[in-house]
Formats: structure tokens, C-alpha cells, sequence
């Protein structure tokens, strides 16, 4: 016979069941139904049970006598956040993509994995294998730094072979390339230099040629972008401003439409842009201004908002120049100004019927194009410095051994190593998804944020490794330019700490949440029944989460289900554990912050951190499975899925100890403290160890796939000895050769022939280690080198 325990104890073992399960409303019912006929309840008891279970179960009665009452208090609280018409913009903006399943609390780990993997079709590998390689041939990144620009014979190629035509149609002359081959050009050039792959980017990024391919008349289409993609005109896109900047909706750039003696409608324009890259040489700049139409000749009303043209460059009152100088790393960065500039309605993008809708192009534009160029180039910049640090390695030696020996050098190696490998997973997953034409702005977003972070972590591991090697500026220095580029991929296309404290969760709370955006715009329409609907979905997601966060912590993510045998199911699991995590705090956080939220930046940019590392070890798991699943991979998933796990850690720490929550933050800075962050249980991740990290210094510093694949496959290394990055592998090859041999000289086994071989290495190691030194008056005058 069971007693009071027994049955206390199957009640909460079916409430956790449920509760994990997100079972129905009707399920609860029954349960309760069930409670209270073991306790015997009393006839009144079951006459209030009869009549709640009736006003929440049947949808029509509960919205008009409960669902109502919530929305107005909603209302008159203000605990949705008040959304403006350029926050909507961005919200509508692209798709939701696989962070609609991280931030659901229960991801189908499925179908993470099953998301298409790119790859470069016949023609874009020859253009890799060939062009790329021929104009990277053409650019030495020192002597551009040292003349200030990119050798005619490099401008000349960049045209003739339509590199700023990579993403026009072939239609119109363009090279038409997915998404994947425009990622695989720019990391490839932003292998080898700074200027190359910021001159090529820009213009198959935000500016005319994307603005007209999606908005443009056909007449516009057809005049532009032939010339665009054959670099008869040369583009630039102004939209930063002194005073817009990442908040590029305060623009005071304005246009005022009139009538000219002709009868026609004509734009008075005045601008003062800056930051804007081309500018100086441009053709044709692409300009972001608000528009007004004080007489209302468009009959759309005085002030039409945002609104983008093509200005010619010979246009009366257009002044392109002066030049910025962005760190020293000469890209044509420039200020435009526009004093009086008249143009005839039609420069307008998409014609006069699209006056006012510059802001959702831009935002359209964006959610595709942050995913592109800027996480390309980083990742070619990490790429590189995995190359050139694991070579240095091995040919510095100090006390005797070669310095990537040492535990204090490889910490910082297998950072840079293990940033190649998971930054590589991130790009490529997303690439997959643009190639099929998803524009998911959270997930590009994160790669632009996260990417460039991490280029400038690995950059200054790099230099710390390198020594007087990287502080030594010369052409024999393999990261001294890219140390001063990295801070403009930071600012640039969003500021990162706008990025990560408003962008990347602010549009994801909303957009990428099963409910939210839905309960927002149901409270703004008034709509009762909408509300009802989302609201009760919502209170069920809330309950399954607040379980499956627990029970997954208590159980180390066991319950979470996985999908593959081996190392990399148990990442899966902390994957859907950290991903139950994140969605019960999220809500607790915009449910009792409301519209506040936005504001803790804090907050935000934490959660921001979670979500992004989620996003990271799905892509890195999912890189493992397309790959094939090598064996021999599983040291760089592991420490790729230990870092991930342990930043997750460390953001939803950061959130529990700072939790600012009216009603509730007792107790998540006591009980569910202990819970989720004191309990040994609740760890999700160690960090990678002491051994695993001597694993991943060991495995970059010798040769093999895994260095020239994994780590750092793809990149450019010029066939010409005298190239630095040339002569670092070359000498690399000698001294892992030059190891084994010195082994065997401390035994007395080599052959004269040997002997040899292993002093030819230790001449080109000493010469390798050298530096750059110049004379007094070649210092004064670069120009002399």
C-alpha cells in the first residue's frame, strides 16, 4: 500500500515528466484532477477545480475573461518593449534562422546538423586556383604600405577579371558567385593583405551593386551594373556620418524634392559623410539621406524617411578630395561632402516609388552582408597567423629547443589553432544558409562581432609569440600590418559593442523567440485572440524550460538526447542543456525586466555571449560530421566545444550573479544560485586542459593535413622565394626534419650525409630568425627601401 511519500513522490515525478515534456494544458488538467481525487477533495473543491479547468481550457472563454485583463495590464505596465519604425525595419528584416532552435530551450539537434555544408562549384575553384591566386601574386602587402596603395598592375586585375563583380548576376556581366565563393575570395586575399581584401569587399558588400540587384529598376540595372562589375565605375556606399555612426538612422544627410522650371521633380541634396571607403575614387557614390517633400509632389506626405541614390561623381557639388587614414593600412577611406548637389528623381534606387524605404534596404542588406566579408577576412587573418606563429615555433629556439616546446608559447598556440578551426565552422555554417539564399541578421550578427574578437585575440597571441619578430616592422614581419588592420574590422558595419549589447540579442529576444515578437504585436493591434494565443504558449515554454533546465542540470544534460556516438554526442547533449538554460533565463529576464531590459546592457551583452557560443559549437559539431568525422579531428572539437561551453558558462554566471529581477532575484541569487552555478553538477565545461592544449600546440607545429587543412587550408602563400610566408614554410619543412635528426645525433646515428642535411637547417634557421633593420635615411624615406 502506498503511503503519503510514495504518493507525493510519483505527483512530482509527473510533474517534472510533464513539465519536460511541454505537455498540453489538458494534461495538467488531468493530473490536478487526479491529486485531488487522492486527497478525497470536497464537492466545492471539485465545483472551483470544474470551473477554473473551464476558464483556462476552452480558448474563447479564457480570452475574453482573463486574456484580456492580461493585455491591458501589459499595456499600462509597459512590459513589452515599445518598438519605433526603424527598430521594426531591422526586426522584419531577413530570416530566423537556427537561432529560432537555440533560443527554443529544446533544439532539434537533428536538424543543426542536417543544415547544407558549401561547397565551390567547377568554375569557382578554377577562379580560387587561378585569378585569386594571380592577383595575390601581383600585391606585396609591404610595398603597399610603403607607396600607399595597391600596384596598377593590381587595380588593373581587379577589374579586368570583375573582382567587384563577384556577386552580380552574369546577366549583367557580373561573375554571379554564391555566397560561399565570395567568403572563400575575401579569406583568401585577407590572407595575404589588409588593402587587397578591404579593396575587393566593399563593393560586393553594402553598396550599389547589392542595393540595385535587389531594389533596382531594370533601366538602373541595366545601366549600372555591366560597369560596376567590369570597374568602368568605381562605387562607394556613404552612410556614416559625424553624428551616425552605428546608430546609422540619425543621419542629417537630407534631400528636399522640388519642381524645376522644366516641370520635372528634382533632389536638393547636402551631406557631410564620413568613413567611407573608395570615396576618394569613386564614380558613382551610393548615399543614405532622409527626404523630405515639403510640397508633397510624391502625394506621400512631407517627411518620406531614409532614402538611397546613386549620385554621379561629376555631379555639381560633389567634393571627394580629402582621404582618411585608417591606422596607417592604406585602403582609400574617405569624407565625402555634397554642398547644393541637384539630381533628378530617378537617381532615387528602385525609382521615386521607393523614396523612404532606404532603412529597410540597408537593414535587408545587412542581415546577408555582415556574414560575408568582414568574417572572411578574419578568419583568413587567424588562418594566416596559425601559419606563420606555428613556423616561428619551431624555428625559434631558445635553451636549446625549438620555442613551441615550451607550455608557456603553446597556451597561446593552441588558442590561435583552436580559433582557426572553430571560427572556420562558424563562417562555413553560415555560408551554407546564404548560399540557399536565408539572411539571418542574429546569426550574421554573431559572426561579425565573434569573428572579429577573436582575429584580434589570435592577432596579439600571435605577437606575443613572434616577439621582436612582430614589433620589428619590415617585409620579413608576417602580422605587423594585420595588428594595425584588426581594429577596423571592430568599428566598422556596427561597432562590436553595439553589436553584442543591442543587435545581437535585442533583435534575437524578439525575432528569434517562438512567442515574443508575436505577444508584442498583438498588444500594439489590439488583437485579444493573438494575444491569448501567444501569451498561453508562451507560459508553457516557460514551464517546459524552467524543468528541462533543471533536470538537465541535475542529470549533466543526460536527458537531453544527442546524436552521435563517440566524443562529440556529449557536446550535443551540453549543447541542448546550455540551450534550456538560455531560454528559462531569457524569459525570467523579459518577463519581470519587460521593456527595461534593453536598457541593462549588461545583461544583454551577456546573454548575447551565450547565444553566440551556442551558434559556435553547433557550427563546430556540424563542421566535425561534414568533414567525415575524422578521428584525427576530434582534439580541435574538443578543445573548440570546451571553449565554447565554458564562455556559455561564463555568461549565464555573469547573469545569476548580477540579477536585477523585481520579485525573484532572491531567489536566483540563493537557491537557483547554488543550482546552476554553485553545484559541481551545474558545470557545463572545464576548459580545455593542460593536456589537450599540449595536444593542439603539438599538432600545428609539425606538418601534416591537420596544419595545412584544418588549421590553416585555404590561404595564400606565394610561390616566390623571396616571400616571407614562402621562406617560413620552407624553413619550417628543414627544421621539423632537422628535430628527428638532431635526435639521432644525440645518439651517435647519423650518416655523413645526414650530418649535412642538419647543418644546411641550421643555416636557414639562422638566417630565417633575422629581422629587418634599415638605414637612418632609408627610415626617413620609405621610399628608398
Amino acid at each position: 500500500m502506498l503511503n503519503i511519500w510514495s504518493v507525493s513522490g510519483i505527483v512530482v515525478v509527473l510533474i517534472l515528466g510533464l513539465g519536460f515534456l511541454g505537455a498540453p494544458l489538458w494534461a495538467w488538467t488531468l493530473l490536478a484532477a487526479a491529486v485531488l481525487g487522492g486527497l478525497g477533495a470536497t464537492p466545492m473543491v471539485w465545483g472551483i477545480f470544474a470551473a477554473l479547468a473551464i476558464l483556462f481550457n476552452i480558448p474563447p472563454i479564457r480570452t475574453i475573461l482573463v486574456s484580456r485583463a492580461v493585455m491591458n495590464l501589459f499595456k499600462a505596465l509597459k512590459l513589452l518593449p515599445q518598438i519605433s519604425a526603424t527598430e521594426r525595419a531591422a526586426l522584419d528584416a531577413g530570416d530566423v534562422w537556427v537561432d529560432r532552435e537555440l533560443f527554443s530551450g529544446k533544439p532539434d539537434l537533428d536538424k543543426l546538423a542536417s543544415y547544407s555544408w558549401p561547397k565551390l562549384t567547377t568554375e569557382e575553384q578554377s577562379f580560387m586556383d587561378n585569378e585569386v591566386n594571380q592577383l595575390c601574386e601581383l600585391v606585396s602587402d609591404w610595398e603597399t604600405w610603403k607607396n600607399r596603395d595597391l600596384p596598377p598592375a593590381a587595380w588593373k586585375f581587379i577589374k579586368e577579371k570583375k573582382f567587384w563583380g563577384m556577386i552580380i548576376p552574369k546577366e549583367y556581366g557580373g561573375l554571379g558567385f554564391s555566397a560561399y565563393a565570395h567568403s572563400e575570395v575575401i579569406m583568401k586575399l585577407g590572407s595575404h593583405s589588409a588593402t587587397l581584401a578591404v579593396t575587393v569587399m566593399v563593393p560586393n558588400s553594402l553598396g550599389p551593386a547589392e542595393l540595385l540587384i535587389h531594389y533596382g529598376t531594370d533601366e538602373q540595372k541595366r545601366k549600372y551594373l555591366p560597369h560596376l562589375a567590369s570597374g568602368e565605375e568605381v562605387p562607394c556606399f556613404g552612410l556614416t556620418e559625424p553624428e551616425a555612426g552605428s546608430d546609422a538612422s540619425s543621419i542629417q544627410a537630407n534631400g528636399v524634392v522640388f519642381k524645376g522650371t522644366d516641370g520635372k521633380l528634382y533632389i536638393r541634396l547636402n551631406w557631410n559623410k564620413r568613413w567611407i571607403t573608395l570615396g576618394a575614387i569613386s564614380t558613382v557614390i551610393g548615399l543614405a539621406f532622409k527626404l523630405r517633400d515639403p510640397e508633397n509632389l510624391l502625394g506621400r506626405g512631407q517627411d518620406l524617411g531614409i532614402t538611397c541614390a546613386l549620385i554621379p561623381r561629376n555631379t555639381p557639388g560633389v567634393d571627394i578630395s580629402e582621404r582618411h587614414d585608417p591606422l596607417t593600412v592604406p585602403f582609400y577611406n574617405s569624407p565625402l561632402h555634397g554642398k547644393d548637389v541637384v539630381v533628378p528623381i530617378d537617381v532615387i534606387i528602385g525609382g521615386a516609388d521607393k523614396a523612404g524605404q532606404g532603412w529597410t534596404m540597408l537593414m535587408e542588406c545587412l542581415a546577408a552582408g555582415r556574414g560575408i566579408s568582414l568574417p572572411a577576412d578574419s578568419v583568413g587573418v587567424v588562418k594566416r597567423a596559425a601559419r606563420a606563429v606555428s613556423a616561428h615555433a619551431m624555428i625559434r629556439r631558445q635553451f636549446h629547443l625549438p620555442i613551441g616546446q615550451f607550455e608557456g608559447v603553446g597556451e597561446p598556440l593552441a588558442r590561435i589553432a583552436g580559433f582557426s578551426y572553430l571560427m572556420e565552422a562558424a563562417r562555413l555554417y553560415a555560408c551554407g544558409a546564404l548560399n540557399e539564399g536565408v539572411r539571418p541578421p542574429v546569426i550574421t550578427a554573431i559572426l561579425k562581432y565573434q569573428l572579429t574578437e577573436m582575429s584580434r585575440i589570435a592577432v596579439n597571441d600571435g605577437m606575443d609569440i613572434l616577439g621582436g619578430q612582430g614589433i620589428t616592422f619590415g617585409p620579413r614581419n608576417t602580422l605587423g600590418l594585420f595588428y594595425f588592420a584588426v581594429p577596423v574590422g571592430i568599428t566598422v558595419e556596427g561597432a562590436n559593442i553595439l553589436t553584442r549589447t543591442l543587435i545581437t540579442f535585442g533583435q534575437g529576444a524578439l525575432r528569434a523567440h517562438p512567442y515574443g515578437l508575436a505577444e508584442v504585436a498583438a498588444v500594439e493591434a489590439g488583437d485579444t485572440r493573438a494575444f491569448d494565443k501567444a501569451f498561453w504558449s508562451h507560459i508553457g515554454h516557460i514551464v517546459r524550460n524552467s524543468t528541462r533546465a533543471l533536470l538537465l542540470t541535475l542529470t549533466r544534460g543526460a536527458l537531453a538526447g544527442g546524436r552521435s556516438s563517440g566524443l562529440p554526442r556529449r557536446y550535443w547533449k551540453k549543447l541542448a542543456w546550455s540551450s534550456a538554460q538560455f531560454a528559462f533565463l531569457a524569459d525570467i529576464h523579459m518577463g519581470t525586466l519587460g521593456g527595461k531590459l534593453r536598457l541593462k546592457e549588461s545583461l544583454t551583452g551577456r546573454f548575447a555571449d551565450a547565444l553566440s557560443w551556442m551558434y559556435i559549437l553547433s557550427a563546430t559539431l556540424r563542421r566535425f560530421e561534414a568533414e567525415g568525422s575524422r578521428k584525427e579531428d576530434l582534439p580541435f572539437v574538443e578543445w573548440s566545444a570546451e571553449y565554447a561551453l565554458a564562455r556559455i558558462q561564463e555568461s549565464y554566471e555573469g547573469l545569476l550573479s548580477n540579477a536585477q529581477l523585481p520579485g525573484v532575484g532572491l531567489f536566483f541569487r540563493g537557491p537557483w544560485h547554488w543550482i546552476v552555478r554553485a553545484n559541481p553538477l551545474s558545470k557545463t565545461a572545464k576548459g580545455a586542459d593542460d593536456a589537450l592544449t599540449r595536444k593542439l600546440s603539438r599538432l600545428v607545429c609539425q606538418p601534416g593535413e591537420q596544419r595545412d587543412q584544418r588549421i590553416s587550408g585555404g590561404i595564400f602563400i606565394s610561390t616566390q622565394t623571396s616571400d616571407r610566408m614562402n621562406e617560413m614554410e620552407r624553413v619550417f619543412k628543414l627544421c621539423a626534419r632537422g628535430n628527428s635528426l638532431a635526435a639521432k645525433k644525440r645518439h651517435g646515428q647519423l650518416t655523413a650525409e645526414e650530418i649535412e642535411e642538419l647543418k644546411a637547417c641550421e643555416v636557414a634557421r639562422s638566417a630565417c630568425v633575422q629581422v629587418d633593420s634599415f638605414t637612418l635615411e632609408q627610415y626617413a624615406k620609405w621610399d628608398r627601401i
